[in-house]
């Protein structure tokens, strides 16, 4: 699958680059809004990783002049922002979806795959962990219901079952919900860890603490 790759920090792009080329991607890299914008009025891609702050042309414009030309290449955007007003911009200005840093590189690849998926129209997966799912349309289900989630509930849940069996630290946790203008510190992320408890309480899905490692995503069934 041949993926553009948009991301003005060299270093992080580098690396992004070559953990995608690892995955199987064929990764054409820029490091400017108009160097995208170019290659993607010019060539095919299956899939485009863009940060919303490049120079010379930010990502939101790239990506709105791509949808006003009618290209329908599914877009994921990258960001340093993770307030909800940031990404409900970015899915209104035509984004398929949105990563905010850091992130977890799995996770990253977990959802281009989605995007492809269904832009293909190929049948619509799911990740299971016990009685909770997550559909790649992005909602949850809890004993096959859907499962009601605050933004920022969703987030962390998101996360962790991208991670699932595996510890998140909290201050991961707190950087890909927050942003630097929130009046919030990773403390916060108790408060919602805590809400979500209560609301995975009657499955046999739970949110476990590890001293020292973060928050981990937990099935109580050995069988999952």
């Amino acid at each position: 699958m041949r993926l553009l790759l948009a991301e003005d920090n060299r270093e992080l792009a580098h690396w992004l680059e070559k953990a995608l080329i690892q995955a199987g991607f064929a990764v054409d890299c820029v490091f400017d809004g108009q160097a995208a914008d170019h290659l993607l009025q010019n060539e095919r891609y299956a899939v485009a990783v863009m940060d919303i702050g490049m120079p010379r042309m930010d990502g939101l414009e790239v990506l709105q002049r791509l949808r006003k030309r009618g290209q329908t290449v599914p877009v994921l955007l990258l960001t340093a922002h993770s307030t909800v007003s940031d990404r409900v911009k970015g899915l209104n200005t035509g984004a398929d979806d949105y990563l905010p840093k850091p992130f977890d590189l799995e996770e990253l690849d977990a959802r281009l795959r989605a995007l492809v998926r269904r832009s293909e129209g190929q049948i619509h997966e799911q990740q299971q962990l016990g009685q909770l799912a997550f559909h790649d349309d992005g909602y949850f289900l809890l004993e096959n219901k859907p499962l009601a989630l605050t933004p920022r509930e969703h987030a962390i849940l998101t996360v962790l079952m991208y991670r699932r069996t595996r510890p998140v630290p909290k201050q991961q946790l707190f950087e890909q919900v927050f942003s630097l203008s929130d009046e919030a510190s990773p403390e916060s992320i108790e408060l919602y860890i805590h809400r979500l408890r209560k609301k995975l309480a009657a499955s046999n899905v739970q949110i476990t603490t590890l001293r020292g490692l973060g928050y981990v995503l937990e099935c109580s069934d050995a069988s999952h």
